[in-house]
């Protein structure tokens, strides 16, 4: 009893099988890209003059969807010509339409330019029956019932709503038609997209602002500093813009210009000590500068602000002098650097002629309120007083308008703090004895010689 019914259940599946594979194919099933051959108009399109057109519609990923509407019945494009879509196009809405996130708005603007049936030029209304206008509905679906208008011009032209057709049946293939027009078609679906994404683009937020921010140099609250022109002097002087020192804030002040940098310091800057470690003899500057401190982050920073420095770089032979006590203390190389920046743009000649005509010369440096005294000797500039001076060695080793470095064979210090003497303690007064007058003296002497006495 069950190989019966196992025998029955074989041969059912045996028949639902056979007829299955025997049911012819559903034609709307069958794969719409298999009857596109060579002679459609989808592909005289894309082999056409209008290549503004071709190009749009394979951005916009439609190549399928036409092949299906092709399949299914005859179409009519309205082909703009390249002018239209690329030099009379508004350049902002032509980036609207070719941003990825607006590709449905790009898709309805291509489909509102084809019509799911056949319209040749004999199709357009005659002069007689202007009154009447004809209307067909176009492939896009988002036209919210919008359609496209035949009509003939009181001139005799053929136009497409407010295009004018400028070749009628320029490609004629059996499955389509495509007219030349003059100028692009747009639907009010896209232009309210477009009209929607710029306004919001134009709409101002508003910046939000923290809490007020105390300046710990000055103790009083930051004013923002006003806008400075390219190439124009810093608002505030180079010792505002600074970084602090390890008893303020640690994090860097901020500079006179915000984020509106004129000048690329940090790019000066790695030139310039590029240039020091060509030169030779100066690879402990580079050194310091670079790896022991921060030095070279800073200074790009205030030459990216708008300020000037010159740089008196000692030489390899007298950075070797320095003992390990004046390096060690926490600070020590910074201050040592300060002392050779000097907030002025000078050159070797400018300098030289400084002290040619005023003797002495006192320069700022970073290190307040310490000041480098330059005077003229032998010929050249020595800097410094007594034993501590140096002497300008490599003049002009770099020098780009914004940083000079001057090559000296010394290392500077400043002069120590005086300090003022203390004052010796009052003495006690001590009486003394009331003097006589000389003439009572010699009176005195007198008669003591001849034996008498005063007292």
């Amino acid at each position: 009893m069950d190989s019966q019914i196992y025998g029955v259940v074989l041969f059912l599946t045996f028949l639902a099988v056979s007829s299955t594979s025997a049911m012819p194919e559903n034609p709307s099933t069958a794969n719409p890209t298999a009857q596109i051959n060579s002679n459609s108009v989808l592909v005289a399109l894309l082999d056409s003059h209008y290549t503004e057109l071709s190009e749009l519609v394979e951005k916009a990923l439609l190549l399928q969807t036409l092949e299906q509407a092709v399949t299914r019945h005859n179409i009519t494009i309205f082909a703009p010509r390249n002018e239209a879509l690329e030099r009379d196009l508004d350049p902002e809405f032509k980036l609207f339409l070719l941003e990825p996130r607006n590709l449905k708005s790009l898709q309805n603007l291509l489909l509102f330019h084809m019509i799911p049936s056949r319209i040749e030029s004999n199709h357009w209304p005659l002069e007689k029956k202007m009154k009447k206008s004809v209307f067909h509905a176009s492939l896009c679906r988002d036209a919210n019932g919008e359609r496209i208008q035949l009509i003939v011009q009181k001139n005799g032209d053929k136009a497409v709503s407010t295009a004018r057709v400028i070749k009628s049946d320029d490609i004629v293939r059996p499955d389509g038609v495509i007219h030349g027009i003059e100028r692009l078609l747009i639907p009010k679906s896209v232009q309210q997209d477009f009209n929607a994404r710029r306004s919001l683009a134009a709409t101002s937020a508003v910046i939000p602002e923290g809490a007020p921010e105390v300046d710990p140099r000055t103790h009083r609250l930051k004013k923002p500093a006003p806008p400075v022109s390219a190439g124009a002097p810093p608002a505030l002087p180079i010792y505002d813009a600074m970084s602090p020192g390890p008893s303020l804030a640690p994090a860097p002040a901020p500079g006179p210009g915000g984020p509106h940098h004129h000048f690329d310091g940090e790019s000066q800057v790695k030139d310039f000590i590029q240039t020091l470690l060509h030169y030779g003899g100066y690879n402990e500057m580079a050194d310091i500068l670079v790896n022991l401190t921060s030095l070279a982050s800073e200074m790009g920073r205030l030459v990216s602000e708008g300020y000037v420095l010159t740089v008196l770089a000692p030489n390899d032979e007298a950075m070797a002098k320095l003992t390990t006590d004046q390096l060690s203390e926490p600070g020590a190389p910074e201050r040592i650097m300060y002392y050779h920046m000097i907030p002025e743009y000078q050159t070797e000649e400018s300098m030289y002629n400084s002290v040619r005509r005023f003797g002495k010369v006192k320069y700022d440096t970073l290190r307040l309120p310490y000041k480098v005294v330059a005077e003229e000797a032998d010929g050249s500039v020595k800097f410094g007083q007594g034993e501590g001076s140096a002497y300008l060695f490599d003049p002009d080793i770099y020098t780009d308008g914004r940083i000079s470095v001057q090559g000296i064979d010394g290392v500077l210090f400043p002069p120590e703090e005086t300090t003022a003497a203390p004052k010796p303690a009052p003495s006690a007064k001590i009486a003394s004895k009331p003097r006589r007058g000389k003439l009572l003296e010699m009176a005195c002497t007198m008669l003591g010689a001849v034996g008498s006495s005063c007292h």
